[in-house]
C-alpha cells in the first residue's frame, strides 16, 4: 500500500495511491483510519511529503561500499546527527542552495517512517513501530560540515530534507534497490542489502534514547557515490517498489 500526503482544493489530506487515482483516507493514518468512497486523480493533487516530522534520526557511514569509498574503518555502532522538521521538503519541492556554501552535494537514503510512539524498543519488535518506507536525499552543504567539525549545521538548512513521494507499507527493507540520478545521470547505485547496520537495529539504537513519534523518519546512510549539484540541476532519488522523489536546485 501506497500512503500519499497531498493538498487539493486548499485542503491537505491523506490518501492511498493507486496507479493515477488517489483514494482519499478519512482519519489519522497513523492510528485509525478509513478508506472513503472519494477519488483523485493524482494529477489534480499537489503531492506533499508524506509525514509530517518532529524530527530526522539520519545514520552516517551505513554502507559497506560507502566506508570502502571513503576509505574509512567501519564504525562500530550507527553515527547518527539530526535534520530538523524545519528542513522538511515536498516531492517536486526547490532545493534552495546556501548562499554562504559553495559545496552542495546529494546524499540517496531509504528512509523509515515510525507508526507510533517508541521507546527502548527491541529489535525484533521493531516491525510493530514501522508505518512504511520512503525516499529520502539527505542534501549536505559538505564544505559547511567539514569546516564545522560537526554536521549539524551543514545538514539543517531549509529544503534539504526531500521526502516522498509515498510511504510504502508492504516491502522488505532488507533488499532495496536504490538509485541517485543527476540530471537524468546515475550517480548512485546500490542495495539496502548493503547496509552495515539493518534498520530493526537502527530502531533499536536510536530509541534507547530517544524517543520517537509517529512520523519521525530514520534515514539509514548514502551508498558511495556521493557528490555535488549545482544551481539548476534536477536531482531524483529512486528507491524500487516505492517510487521516484525528483527536486530542483535553486538560488
Amino acid at each position: 500500500m501506497k500512503i500519499v500526503r497531498f493538498e487539493a482544493a486548499g485542503e491537505i489530506k491523506f490518501g492511498i495511491l493507486d496507479g493515477a487515482e488517489i483514494k482519499v483516507v478519512e482519519g489519522d493514518i497513523f492510528s485509525d483510519y478509513q478508506i472513503s468512497q472519494e477519488v483523485i486523480s493524482l494529477e489534480a493533487v499537489k503531492l506533499l511529503s508524506p509525514c509530517v516530522i518532529t524530527k530526522a534520526v539520519c545514520v552516517g557511514l551505513n554502507y559497506y561500499g560507502h566506508a570502502l569509498e571513503m576509505k574509512l574503518p567501519l564504525p562500530e555502532k550507527p553515527l547518527l546527527f539530526l535534520k530538523p522538521s524545519s528542513a522538511l521538503n515536498h516531492p517536486g519541492g526547490e532545493i534552495e542552495y546556501p548562499k554562504i556554501s559553495k559545496n552542495l552535494h546529494y546524499e540517496a537514503e531509504f528512509a523509515v517512517v515510525i507508526k507510533k510512539q517508541a521507546r527502548n524498543v527491541k529489535a525484533e519488535e521493531a516491525a510493530d513501530y514501522i508505518l512504511g518506507y520512503t525516499c529520502a536525499n539527505d542534501v549536505t552543504a559538505r564544505d559547511i560540515q567539514l569546516s564545522d567539525g560537526q554536521w549539524t549545521r551543514g545538514k539543517s538548512f531549509d529544503t534539504f530534507l526531500p521526502l516522498g513521494p509515498c510511504i510504502e507499507t508492504d516491502i522488505d527493507p532488507n533488499s532495496i534497490n536504490i538509485k541517485l540520478y543527476l540530471n537524468d545521470e546515475l550517480k548512485q547505485s546500490s542495495n539496502t542489502s548493503d547496509l552495515i547496520f539493518k534498520v530493526p537495529e537502527l530502531v533499536a539504537f536510536v530509541t534507547e534514547f530517544m524517543t520517537l513519534y509517529p512520523g519521525d523518519v530514520i534515514l539509514t546512510g548514502t551508498p558511495s557515490g556521493v557528490g555535488p549539484m549545482e544551481v539548476g540541476d534536477v536531482v531524483t532519488v529512486e528507491l524500487e517498489g516505492i517510487g521516484r522523489l525528483t527536486n530542483t536546485i535553486v538560488k
